[in-house]
């Protein structure tokens, strides 16, 4: 299991031409199983993403698919850990 610390390089208004890019990117990983849990952080400086992968390989290769990787919008620090207690109800806020 991975978490991703997203952060913003450029001021919000280049991130936010391309955010309906990169929620379509969002949507194709949740579609695929990787991404189980993503949000803004607050202050609203970049995001944070739990991702389901095999390897760090596999998640630097998903997170180059992201518009905001590939326009040089967002740097990633990628945090491997192995989850063994969690609660996954009422999760949302």
């Amino acid at each position: 299991m991975y978490l991703i610390l997203l952060q913003y390089i450029r001021p919000v208004a280049a991130i936010e031409h391309y955010m309906a890019a990169h929620n379509a990117f969002l949507e194709k990983q949740y579609r695929e199983g990787k991404f189980i849990i993503s949000g803004r952080r607050k202050p609203r400086t970049g995001a944070i993403i739990l991702c389901k992968a095999g390897s760090r390989r596999e998640v630097e290769a998903i997170l180059a698919e992201d518009p905001l990787d590939k326009f040089q919008l967002a740097v990633y620090d990628i945090i491997e850990f192995e989850p063994n207690t969690f609660e996954m109800a009422d999760i949302s806020s």
